[in-house]
């Protein structure tokens, strides 16, 4: 189908919705003015399947006006409606849901048969109009007939305005006008950031989950692939790390030689046709990514990527696949489609210790440019870039993260899967320049950001028309799609690749580790010293004590570094650590600690110690303790994993000035001086003494102020969350209590400083934490003040 028709049809949409307010108010009554007519709805159907029309009066009815008559005549033509026995169309009849479904069946031309008994899923299927069941069982069957939440269909009962224009969007992406011989439409399916969720399942509540999982992306790949079978699916990354299945692959049952990877098998039973590598699949290093790699049967692509050793490119840069697609009158024809991936540079710092001396990584940008060349000079009809590296912006900085702006740039790029910042395109990064919304471009060329854990899938589609024996790419759209999170429905295949692995891990994360005198919580980690850090500083701490005794580091005085991991943000209101009174299994150890780092120990001074407490402190916003009017306190685009709490020292945030770093670690204000009071051992740190801090892999490998002054850095190579395992089993019994080691200065007492977490939090609210809970937010988020005490 042409992606300049599909535009029309998507343009006839909003207009239908549009033109619902002008119906509206036309009407006597509220309810009744909701409703469509059947007139309204053929007018609407015909306008968006942009069938043609005629100024001829209808021939077929008598009770259709002249204007009316150019779409019921053009609606009867192409078989969506019949009128009744006496002759006539009744185009003021309000137009039940059984009827609009008809309607739209009919518009959708296709050899395959729906048995009719698809229908008895309905509780009042045997309402259905006896003569309309094989149309009422192909509109099910194509996605278009969908039930309410009680599981009817309500046959009977009139559309409104709303119901219709959502029927009608789903018949607009199932339908597929015939088109030209020198015209192809080619559509590009993608995932990303998967993070091992292939089951709809939550690990750590250790139930079904209908929010995330590739057996639910599943249902939308099959509905896609049927709206056009010209198709390929890709994965963008991200996706052997993520959850406790990952984890249990890592150190329990063991990856083995020549074992398919559940991850790659998980993409096999849906026959991907390639990906390419995010930053967390080097978060076990090369070794073990070579065996997940080595046994995939389709290509795993990354092309910034080198040896460090030979200069030469890690992996395979890029394919030229050969694709067989069928044109708008059944003639085959062969597409090469070039498909290259990168990676965030980033992974250098992030895994530094894994891989420092064996592999360097260059500019993903710049590296997608440098093979554009020589993918084209082998015959690649259309480039595909599955880009893990999140989209940035205008501005240009060679080596840096987000660089997906850029990648839509280049000449000779016609689409752009990427990912990493589990966001959603369309739908966010309006306020960059060059981009269209509505058409999912950016700087001209489609690109989706598929979200994250397979709450959606990516859908680009292209058209290509023939020029001589060359095919050009003339036109493109990007789209998402969203997991129906209210069914349970999934494509079972995807279950059954993983099932022993899944299994496996269930029975892993129940088993017993220790009790909790009190819940274990995570709510409100970013604005009071919090219980979920506590725990995690206090084992580091544990565990390093033991490790240097009777060491060249026994006499330093150890300090813990532990962030809040679950704080919600843009993982939603529902990715908060919340752990019961009484026992604790792994699971729950999973949700304290959600990565799969390993322990480091720093050799720091308390001058170190205070920057990187000045990094943490971007965490928020500056506060105007002048103000009466209302002020956020927390800075939404800092990540919570930054905010690093030292626990072992004392201090205070003073949110009245200025953040000293931004968010790379660069300093925007020289002067400023949130970290206050900042004392050891009851006392004011000394600059100059030296202390031993335990942290994690990803940040001892970072570019955090302060921790890139440490003088030594020892690598424990134990995981941390096997270190709060250890910790809990040697206590039995663990009081989460926070020690309060930290707080914030004084920012005023009428400042009216407001704050957002989950909407459960209010629950956890304590007597004279300051903390009040004010109102819902949007998404199950909640609004609450902070009050000094």
């Amino acid at each position: 189908m042409s992606l300049l028709k599909k535009a029309g049809l998507w343009i006839a949409i909003m207009a239908l919705t549009f033109s619902s307010l002008s119906f509206a108010t036309q009407a006597s009554a509220a309810t009744k003015a909701q409703n469509v007519t059947r007139g309204e709805f053929v007018t609407a159907v015909v306008d968006a399947l942009k069938l043609e029309t005629s100024n001829s009066a209808t021939a077929q009815f008598k009770d259709v006006n002249e204007k009316l008559a150019p779409y019921v005549e053009a609606a009867y033509k192409a078989g969506l409606v019949k009128g009744t026995l006496e002759g006539n169309f009744k185009p003021d009849q309000k137009l039940t849901r059984e009827h609009a479904f008809i309607i739209t069946s009919r518009a959708i031309k296709t050899d395959e048969t729906y048995a009719t008994d698809i229908l008895t899923k309905f509780k009042d299927h045997k309402t259905f109009d006896t003569n309309s069941l094989k149309e009422l069982a192909k509109g099910v069957g194509l996605g278009l007939l969908q039930g309410f939440e009680d599981g009817t269909v309500k046959p009977e009962q009139l559309v409104t305005k709303t119901q219709a224009t959502k029927i009608i969007h789903r018949m607009v992406k199932v339908y597929s006008p015939v088109v030209s011989k020198d015209s192809v439409s080619l559509r590009i399916l993608g995932t990303s950031d998967l993070h091992t969720n292939f089951v709809h399942y939550d690990y750590y509540q250790d139930k079904v989950s209908n929010d995330i999982g590739l057996a639910k992306t599943a249902i939308l790949i099959e509905q896609a692939r049927t709206e056009n079978p010209n198709n390929l699916l890709f994965d963008n990354g991200d996706l052997i790390q993520g959850t406790p299945l990952a984890g249990y692959k890592v150190t329990v049952d063991k990856l083995e030689k020549g074992e398919l990877h559940p991850a790659i098998a998980a993409l096999a039973s849906l026959d991907y046709d390639g990906g390419t590598l995010g930053n967390h699949e080097f978060n076990y290093g090369l070794d073990y990514l070579d065996e997940v790699l080595n046994d995939a049967p389709f290509p795993m692509l990354n092309a910034n990527i080198y040896d460090a050793v030979t200069k030469k490119n890690r992996y395979t840069p890029y394919v030229i696949l050969e694709k067989e697609v069928i044109d708008g009158q059944g003639a085959a024809h062969t597409l090469n489609i070039g498909v290259i991936g990168v990676v965030t540079p980033g992974i250098m710092q992030w895994d530094r210790t894994l891989l420092e001396g064996d592999v360097t990584a260059e500019d993903a940008a710049n590296s997608v440019e440098k093979f554009i060349p020589e993918m084209k000079e082998q015959g690649a009809d259309v480039i595909v870039v599955l880009a893990h590296t999140g989209m940035g912006n205008e501005i240009h900085e060679v080596g840096e993260e987000n660089v997906a702006y850029q990648i839509t740039e280049l000449d000779g790029v016609d689409a752009v899967i990427t990912g990493h910042n589990h966001a959603l395109f369309p739908g966010d990064f309006k306020d960059l320049p060059n981009v269209n919304q509505e058409q999912g471009t950016l700087n001209g060329t489609p690109i989706v950001m598929p979200g994250k854990f397979g709450d959606h899938l990516g859908i680009i589609d292209l058209e290509l028309k023939k020029d001589g024996e060359q095919w050009a790419v003339v036109s493109g759209k990007g789209e998402i799609r969203q997991i129906n999170k209210d069914s349970d429905v999934v494509v079972q295949k995807v279950i059954d690749a993983v099932k022993e692995a899944h299994e496996g891990t269930i029975e892993y994360v129940r088993g017993p580790v220790g009790k909790t005198t009190a819940p274990i919580t995570s709510y409100f980690a970013l604005v009071q010293d919090d219980s979920s850090i506590q725990i995690l500083n206090n084992a580091q701490t544990w565990y390093v004590e033991q490790q240097i005794k009777g060491t060249e580091y026994g006499e330093l005085p150890i300090l813990s570094a532990g962030a809040p991991f679950k704080a919600g943000g843009r993982m939603g209101a529902s990715y908060y650590t919340d752990i019961a009174t009484g026992e604790i299994a792994i699971k729950n150890v999973a949700d304290l600690y959600v990565y799969d780092n390993t322990v480091f120990a720093l050799v720091m001074t308390g001058a170190d110690i205070k920057e990187w407490l000045e990094m943490s402190a971007g965490q928020f916003k500056h506060i105007d303790a002048a103000s009466t009017k209302e002020q956020d306190l927390i800075n939404v685009g800092f990540p919570t994993y930054n905010f690093d709490v030292i626990d072992g020292v004392t201090y205070e945030f003073d949110v009245t000035q200025p953040a000293k770093y931004d968010g790379s670690g660069d300093t925007v204000n020289e002067n400023a001086n949130r970290v206050v009071n900042l004392q050891y051992d009851g006392k004011p740190i000394n600059p100059k003494q030296q202390f031993i801090v335990v942290t994690n892999n990803y940040r001892a490998s970072g570019n955090f102020p302060g921790v890139r002054n440490a003088t030594e850095k020892i690598d424990y190579a134990y995981e941390n969350r096997q270190v709060i395992m250890d910790y809990m089993i040697d206590l039995g019994t663990i009081d989460p209590s926070a020690d309060g080691n930290w707080t914030f200065a004084s920012f005023g007492e009428n400042a009216n400083v407001t704050f957002e977490t989950s909407g459960k939090a209010k629950d956890f609210v304590q007597e004279g934490s300051g903390i009040e809970y004010l109102a819902p937010a949007e998404e199950g988020f909640a609004k609450y003040s902070l009050k000094q005490k």
